[in-house]
């Protein structure tokens, strides 16, 4: 009957329980990574002194003389003791506090009991100030395993009553009463307090896994929104992208409305309201340029919305900035029926997607940069092929002035026309095919007069595909690298042939001669860097490669086919209908 009578009195164990899971410093034992301050720490002691103290008022008052139990404490007197939850308390105290608290709030609770008297009052009191110190070693060893489990604070609630019940045996006099008590109520109380200490732990533990679990979710949707929306913002803050980026949050956060702004307009309202809050409309909130001035995020209620709408459901919103480089760009405002739907989490989410909107306007800024900086970088590669060609056209028309002046004249109308596509080239980033081939035949019009009878120039084109687009100044630096490397030491019957075919869905691109050819161990490494030579820098190919690989794609790089002394054929392919990959190009 003594066992089921303190069970009976563990509802009030639930009630505490539940009522010191919403209190927040409280929670903040379960994060073995807080640091609770001294304040807090104070706040702690005397509520788990005061649960002890409850513990021992809550008792049942035993007589082991007599043979009798009373339902309520008070003042013992000397055949008395207690049977209570008391040790309950401290326990809890010790296991999440540690044995500072654990120790203070038993020396409280301790220190009660004994002034309450009876013939076990010393030998509870110090019994008391036990369990304290005890649940607190079992709490430091338990901190690598995260907070503690009810298994564990059953058997320590268990553990420390039975401590009590020994140092009553040890303590108490005489020794028969002191047996006899034991024995009346011994089982009973390590029962009880067992049940109790677990049932304590359970309940806050399953409060605080109910958060986590709760965070989770919101986690998994911020991390949703997150990849719904960078395709859209590494865009920019537009219109288009504000829209698409409101129209999936207005479909994962449960309100009324959703909206972006830029400094001066709405770009994008989804939701209730949209009638009237529209796109491209002047802000008029007094709220919003508030959040653009400040960079600080704000609740607002229906008179701050200042909506001249009589019947706008609007009623309140969350006010958050878009900020690039630390400077505000934008608002997200999200929209609720009132303040009070507006709730810790939800604005904890809000907040979040400010940060997560915020960091990818900065990636879009960041790839802007990337792009300028890539079509500088393929406009120095395409600086560096004209001044090879330079070099030999002058010399050539140099050496016909006096000879043949009417050659030379010939040779520097086609020097003049090569360089006028030349120029057109470098300030374009893609050309035609038939442009190329026209640029070709400017230079080779020029060599072909440099070498004389000793090169034979081909062409096998098929006009169809001559309007498919490749990076300007593509094809010159290829014929170039054959003559230059390829045919130069030739004696006789150097042969160049352009080939440009339609191929299905591509179009291949080849440039052949029968010269020297390229020694295996350099053909390896013209791909992947700038290789010297005894005649040039060793930019071409490699340049050519690489703008081919940046501008159209990695499978339109250059194969090169080659083997010493007989010749070298280099071979590229691309898309009929090949999109300029860099855009705002021309």
């Amino acid at each position: 009957m003594l066992v089921l009578s303190m069970i009976e009195r563990l509802g009030i164990i639930v009630t505490v329980a539940f009522v010191l899971t919403r209190v927040s410093f409280f929670r903040r034992l379960l994060d073995q990574q807080a640091v609770i301050d001294r304040r807090q720490q104070l706040w702690l002691v005397i509520i788990f002194g005061c649960f002890g103290i409850i513990g021992t008022y809550m008792g049942l008052v035993i007589n082991p003389i007599e043979n009798s139990i009373e339902r309520w404490t008070r003042v013992l007197g000397e055949d008395e003791a207690i049977a209570n939850s008391r040790v309950l308390g401290i326990v809890v105290a010790g296991l999440l506090g540690g044995w500072k608290i654990g120790v203070s709030a038993g020396i409280i609770a301790g220190v009660h009991r004994i002034f309450l008297g009876g013939f076990t009052g010393i030998a509870c009191g110090v019994a008391t100030i036990i369990a304290g110190v005890i649940a607190g070693i079992v709490a430091k060893r338990q901190q690598k395993d995260g907070m503690v489990t009810p298994q564990v604070a059953f058997i320590v609630g268990g553990a420390a009553e039975a401590v009590q019940m020994l140092v009553i045996l040890a303590v108490a006099k005489p020794f028969d009463k002191a047996m006899a008590l034991v024995q009346d109520i011994g089982l009973s109380m390590i029962a009880a307090n067992a049940l109790g200490t677990a049932l304590f732990i359970l309940i806050i533990r399953s409060v605080v896994q109910e958060e986590e679990k709760m965070g989770a979710v919101q986690s998994q949707k911020a991390l949703r929104i997150a990849n719904s929306t960078l395709i859209h913002m590494r865009k920019g803050l537009t219109g288009v992208s504000a829209s698409a980026v409101c129209a999936i949050l207005y479909k994962e956060i449960p309100s009324l409305a959703v909206s972006i702004t830029d400094r001066d307009h709405i770009l994008s309202h989804i939701g209730k309201g949209e009638d009237h809050h529209r796109p491209a409309h002047d802000i008029r909130t007094e709220a919003t340029r508030k959040v653009i001035e400040n960079g600080q995020g704000m609740t607002v209620g229906k008179k701050a919305i200042q909506c001249n709408e009589k019947n706008c459901p609007l009623h309140a919103a969350v006010i958050v900035p878009l900020k690039q480089q630390e400077v505000t760009v934008g608002t997200l405002k999200v929209y609720f029926q009132s303040v009070r739907d507006i709730s810790p989490i939800m604005m904890e989410l809000i907040q979040g997607l400010s940060t997560l909107l915020s960091q990818q306007l900065e990636i879009a800024e960041g790839e802007k940069h990337r792009a300028l900086a890539k079509e500088l970088e393929i406009k120095a590669l395409q600086a560096q092929v004209s001044p090879h060609f330079l070099f030999n056209a002058m010399n050539t028309i140099v050496s016909l002035i006096r000879t043949n002046p009417a050659h030379a004249r010939k040779l520097l109308i086609a020097l003049s026309s090569f360089f006028r596509q030349n120029l057109a080239g470098s300030t374009k980033s893609f050309s035609t095919l038939k442009e190329e081939v026209d640029h070709v035949k400017s230079y080779l019009s020029i060599e072909e007069a440099r070498f004389q009878d000793r090169l034979n120039v081909l062409y096998d084109l098929d006009e169809e595909a001559l309007s498919a687009t490749v990076p300007s100044m593509t094809l010159q630096p290829l014929v170039e690298n054959s003559i230059k490397h390829g045919l130069k030491s030739k004696l006789g019957d150097g042969v160049l042939q352009l080939s440009i075919q339609q191929k299905d869905s591509f179009v291949q691109v080849m440039v052949q001669d029968n010269g020297a050819g390229i020694p295996k161990e350099r053909l390896q490494q013209l791909m992947t860097q700038q290789v010297e030579s005894e005649s040039g820098t060793g930019i071409g190919l490699y340049n050519v490669n690489e703008r081919l690989k940046k501008m159209l794609s990695e499978n339109a790089a250059l194969n090169i086919r080659s083997s010493a002394g007989e010749g070298t054929s280099i071979t590229f392919k691309i898309t009929k209908n090949q999109p300029n990959i860099i855009e705002g190009a021309g």
